[in-house]
C-alpha cells in the first residue's frame, strides 16, 4: 500500500469548478472504527464531498455554506456539522490544515459567522426570500421524484409480466396485482415485485421497444432532477444583495467570541409523507418571539481539550493507525444472594394493578418558551454536555429514569420471544423490540428529561421495572425488568456533544436480555438532534446495532439509516445470520412506524407496529400514550412508592401542572440539597444495584420491600 503521507497531495486546484481537493482522514460512522483515508473535494458551489479515491464516485457530501466548522487550537481536527450530516476529519499536516481552512472560509459568508438574536436585517430578509425560492424548487423536485417512481414501477411491472406472462389467470387477479404494483412502486423503489402486471396489449409483441421508452423517460426525469438541483444550489449559494448591505468579504476574521447515499424508500412510507417531512425540515420556523435566524455557515474555535478528554479520545479512537484504502402489575419476588435472582424463585402473582384506569392527557402543556438552546450550546461546542445545568424551561416533566422506562413500552414483544422456539423467529422479535425502544422519540427533540438525584429510583409494575441512578459523575443509570420467561437489564451512560448545528448523543453501556438459557446483548447507535438553529428540530438515530446471541452465535445487524434530503427518513434494515455468516432472515421498516420480516419479494410479516400517537401529542411535549402515564400516581400506588421515586419529585410535579416558576425554585432546592449532602459526606449510595465490572446489576429485594410497605424499616430516606 502506498504511504499515506506520500499519497496526499493537497493544494488549491486551478479547475474552475473546484476550490480545493486532497486527502484527509475521516472518522468512520461505526464506533471504535477509528479514521480512514478519504479523498475530499470542495466545489465552488460550496459542496464538500468525499470518496475512496479520485476515481471513485462520491460517498457523501455536505453543503458548506449551511454548515458549522469547528476547530481546536494546536490540533489538526476539523468538525463540519450541517443540518443532516457531520464530518469529523483530520488533516495530515499543519500546512494541509491551513490550506483546507483557507478554502472553507471562502464558502462561509463572513457576516454569518457570528450567530445573533434579534430582528432580521435586510440581508437576512433577502436570505429568507431565497429560502422560499429554494422551497419552490424543492417542490418541483418532489414532483419529478414522484414521476420517476411511477415510471420505475411501470417498468418493474412490465419486466415481471415478460418473465411470467401467464401466471395471472383471472382479470380480478390482474386488477388486484395492479393496485399492489402501484403501491409497491412507491414503497419499494428498487425491489423486484413478486407478482405480475398486465402490460399494454399494443406493445405486448415488442417488449424491447417499451422497455427502451421507459428507460428513456426515466433518463429525461433524471435530467430534470439534475437541472433542478443545480438551480437549488445556485439559489442557496447566491449572496444576497441589498442597497444597505455591502457584499460580504471573501475571507473570515477570527473574533474573541468565536474562540469561545441514496437509499430506496421504505415500503411503509408514503410519497406525500416523505415530501412533507422534507419540506418541514427545510422550512424556516417562526416563533412567538422576534428572533429570526439566518441559517448560514459558522466557524467555531474549540477550547483545548482537558487531559481526561484527550484520554477519552484515545480510547474511542484506538484504531486511528489502522488506515485503509477501501470501505469497509404489582408482583411479589423472592430475593436471592446471587448476581441475578434465579427464575425458579420468582413466583409473580397478579394483583389489582392491571385493572387501574390510567390517564390519557397531561394536566398541562409546556409553559413559556423553551428558550434558545443554541445560546447555551454555542459556548460548549465539542464538549460533553451531560453535566451542564440548564433552566427548567428546557425540561419535560419526566426524569431520565422515567425515559428509560419508555424504552420498555413494548415489553409484550419479549413475551413473544419467550414463547418462540425457533431461534431465527426469536432473534427477529428481539430485534423488533430493540428498534421499538426508539419509537417514543419521534417528537421528543425540543426538551430533555430531569437529571435524577443519586439513588433516585423509578418503578413500573406493568413490566416489573425498577431503575436507579447509580453514579453522579459520570452520570450512570441502571434498570431491571422482568416478565413471564424473560429478564431484561441494562446500564445506561453516555456523552452529549454539540458540533455547531447538531447535537450528538453517544450512548454507552449494553442491554442484556435473558430467555431461559438464551442470552442476547446489544449496544445502541448514536443519535443526532438536527436543526438546532432554525427549522423544525428532529431526532435522527444513525449507525449500526448488532444483537448477538451468546449461546448459539446467531446475530442480527440493524442499520439505522441516515436521512438524505430526498429520501425516506427513519429507515431501519436488518440481516440475521448464523454462526457461519449465512443469511437467515431480512428485516426492514422504520423505527417510528413498524418493523417487518421480509418473507419474499411480495410478502412481509409485521413483527411490531407503533401505537398511534395521541391526537394532541405535539401540544403536550410530544409524549406517547404510554409516556403520559409514567408520572401519574394511581390509587394503587398510594403508600407503596418509596420516597426516592421520581413521581414524588416536586420540581417535576410542578412542571407537569404548568407552574414553571415553582418548578424552577424546586429544581434549585433539590439540586442544592444534593450538593449539601455531598459536602457533608452524607451522599446517598445506590441501594438496588451493585457494580460488576463495567456494568451495574440488580441485587434484588426491591419488590419484596415494596410488598411489605417497609420503606422506613429499610431506611430508605427521601431525597427532597
Amino acid at each position: 500500500m502506498t504511504s499515506l503521507h506520500n499519497s496526499a497531495h493537497l493544494g488549491l486546484n486551478q479547475n474552475h469548478d473546484i476550490i480545493c481537493e486532497g486527502w484527509m482522514l475521516k472518522k468512520r460512522r461505526k464506533k471504535m472504527q477509528g479514521f480512514a483515508r478519504r479523498y475530499f473535494v470542495l466545489h465552488r458551489s460550496g459542496v464538500l464531498s468525499y470518496s475512496f479515491d479520485p476515481k471513485h464516485p462520491s460517498r457523501d457530501e455536505i453543503f458548506l455554506p449551511n454548515a458549522a466548522v469547528s476547530t481546536a487550537p494546536g490540533r489538526k481536527d476539523i468538525h463540519i456539522d450541517s443540518n443532516n450530516a457531520t464530518f469529523h476529519v483530520k488533516c495530515l499536516s499543519a500546512d494541509d490544515f491551513n490550506t483546507w481552512m483557507f478554502a472553507f472560509r471562502k464558502c462561509i459568508p463572513s457576516e454569518s459567522r457570528k450567530s445573533t438574536m434579534g430582528r432580521a436585517t435586510p440581508t437576512q430578509r433577502v436570505a429568507h426570500s431565497q429560502s422560499n425560492m429554494a422551497g419552490a424548487i424543492v417542490e418541483a423536485m418532489g414532483a419529478s421524484i414522484a414521476e420517476l417512481e411511477q415510471a420505475i414501477g411501470t417498468l418493474e411491472a412490465e419486466e415481471a409480466s415478460k418473465r411470467n406472462p401467464g401466471s395471472l389467470k383471472s382479470k380480478a387477479e390482474k386488477d388486484k396485482y395492479k393496485e399492489h404494483t402501484k403501491d409497491a412502486s412507491m414503497f419499494s423503489l428498487f425491489k423486484k415485485p413478486g407478482g405480475h402486471s398486465e402490460s399494454n396489449s399494443s406493445h405486448r409483441g415488442h417488449p424491447e421497444n417499451t422497455t427502451f421508452l421507459h428507460f428513456q423517460r426515466i433518463q429525461e426525469i433524471m435530467d430534470a432532477l439534475k437541472s433542478q438541483q443545480a438551480d437549488l444550489l445556485r439559489s442557496l449559494h447566491a449572496p444576497p444583495h441589498t442597497d444597505n448591505a455591502p457584499p460580504a468579504p471573501t475571507l473570515l476574521a477570527t473574533t474573541p467570541e468565536e474562540r469561545g447515499d441514496f437509499r430506496s424508500p421504505s415500503r411503509f412510507s408514503t410519497l406525500a409523507g416523505r415530501q412533507s417531512r422534507r419540506m418541514s425540515r427545510m422550512s424556516v420556523s417562526t416563533t412567538a418571539s422576534d428572533a429570526e435566524w439566518f441559517d448560514a455557515g459558522e466557524e467555531f474555535t474549540l477550547d483545548e481539550p482537558t487531559p481526561e478528554e484527550e484520554k477519552a479520545d484515545v480510547a474511542a479512537e484506538d484504531d486511528d493507525d489502522d488506515i485503509h484504502d477501501s470501505g469497509s402489575s404489582d408482583e411479589e419476588c423472592h430475593p436471592t444472594p446471587t448476581r441475578r435472582p434465579s427464575r425458579a424463585s420468582r413466583t409473580p402473582s397478579q394483583l389489582s394493578a392491571k385493572h387501574v384506569v390510567r390517564r390519557t392527557q397531561l394536566p398541562s402543556g409546556p409553559v413559556g418558551d423553551e428558550g434558545s438552546l443554541f445560546t447555551i450550546l454555542k459556548k460548549n461546542v465539542g464538549k460533553d454536555l451531560s453535566t451542564i445545568a440548564v433552566p427548567v424551561s428546557f425540561n419535560e416533566p419526566l426524569s431520565l429514569l422515567q425515559r428509560m422506562a419508555e424504552e420498555v413500552e413494548y415489553h409484550t414483544l419479549l413475551d413473544q420471544c419467550a414463547k418462540a422456539t425457533d431461534p431465527v423467529e426469536r432473534i427477529c422479535h428481539v430485534a423488533a423490540f430493540a428498534v421499538s425502544s426508539y419509537a417514543h422519540t419521534r417528537y421528543r427533540s425540543g426538551r430533555k428529561g430531569f437529571n435524577p438525584m443519586l439513588a433516585e429510583t423509578f418503578e413500573d409494575v406493568r413490566m416489573k421495572f425498577i431503575a436507579e441512578k447509580v453514579s453522579h459523575n459520570p452520570v450512570i443509570l441502571a434498570y431491571h425488568a422482568e416478565g413471564e420467561g424473560w429478564e431484561l437489564y441494562a446500564t445506561s451512560a453516555g456523552k452529549t456533544k454539540f458540533w455547531g448545528k447538531s447535537l450528538e448523543i453517544i450512548p454507552l453501556g449494553a442491554t442484556h436480555l435473558r430467555i431461559s438459557d438464551a442470552h442476547y446483548t446489544w449496544n445502541k447507535p448514536s443519535s443526532f438532534m438536527r436543526n438546532l438553529m432554525m427549522g423544525t428540530k428532529y431526532l435522527e438515530h444513525v449507525g449500526k446495532m448488532t444483537i448477538e446471541s451468546v449461546h448459539d452465535k446467531y446475530s442480527c445487524v440493524l442499520e439505522f439509516k441516515q436521512s438524505g434530503y430526498w429520501g425516506a427518513s427513519n429507515e431501519v434494515s436488518g440481516v440475521v445470520t448464523d454462526a457461519h455468516g449465512k443469511k437467515l432472515a431480512t428485516l426492514e421498516g422504520k423505527w417510528d412506524e413498524q418493523i417487518a420480516q421480509v418473507l419474499d419479494s411480495s410478502h412481509l410479516k409485521v413483527l411490531w407496529r407503533m401505537t398511534p400517537m395521541p391526537k394532541e401529542a405535539l401540544e403536550y411535549y410530544g409524549f406517547t400514550a404510554f409516556g403520559i402515564t409514567l408520572n401519574e400516581i394511581t390509587p394503587d400506588m398510594n403508600g407503596c412508592l418509596p420516597p426516592t421515586d421520581s413521581r414524588l419529585r416536586p420540581d417535576i410535579r410542578a412542571l407537569e401542572e404548568g407552574d414553571g416558576d415553582k418548578a424552577e425554585a424546586e429544581k434549585t432546592r433539590v439540586e442544592e440539597a444534593q450538593r449539601e449532602r455531598r459536602r457533608a459526606s452524607r451522599e446517598r449510595q445506590p441501594r438496588w444495584f451493585r457494580q460488576d465490572g463495567e456494568e451495574w446489576v440488580y441485587t434484588g429485594g426491591y419488590w419484596e420491600t415494596r410488598s411489605s410497605s417497609g420503606w422506613k424499616e429499610a431506611s430508605v430516606e427521601p431525597l427532597w
